[in-house]
């Protein structure tokens, strides 16, 4: 199986909500291809802690992991510690906007290669009877440090 197959195959009934959920908040399309798409787009569920469910080949890229490295990897993974409280505030707002703009923070990668994103959208993934699904993220403004 190839790196988009795994991930689509991993995210199931939840890519196709990416697309609606972020159309729905903020009115706004994630593309025909959100796979290659050169916005980094990336998913977790709602087990605890959230695993990652998807990530497209940009995300891939930044994290500098594999499928099989990411999917199941527990999100707040992806900030070091001295960021993780950062992180805690923004899901706090995303719980009470379902939408939050204009998000900045520093990730690290599987390599320990850290970067810094900034003018991110991060919603929630809530189908249209209200269950929620999980949350993504969609960034392309990044610095590598």
């Amino acid at each position: 199986m190839d790196d988009r197959a795994m991930m689509e195959a991993s995210a199931g009934t939840r890519l196709a909500l990416l697309g609606e959920s972020f159309r729905r908040l903020t009115g706004r399309d994630l593309g025909p291809d959100i796979w290659s798409a050169e916005a980094a787009i990336l998913a977790h569920d709602t087990s605890t802690p959230p695993r990652f469910i998807y990530g497209n080949a940009r995300t891939l890229a930044l994290f500098r992991m594999t499928p099989a490295q990411f999917l199941g990897l527990p999100s707040h993974l992806s900030a070091e510690p001295a960021h993780r409280e950062e992180r805690a505030r923004m899901f706090a707002k995303l719980e009470a906007d379902d939408v939050v703009f204009g998000y900045a923070g520093v990730r690290i990668a599987a390599d320990g290669t850290r970067f810094r994103i900034s003018d991110a959208v991060i919603w929630n993934l809530v189908d249209e009877a209200g269950v929620r699904h999980g949350q993504a993220a969609w960034f392309e403004r990044v610095e590598m440090l």
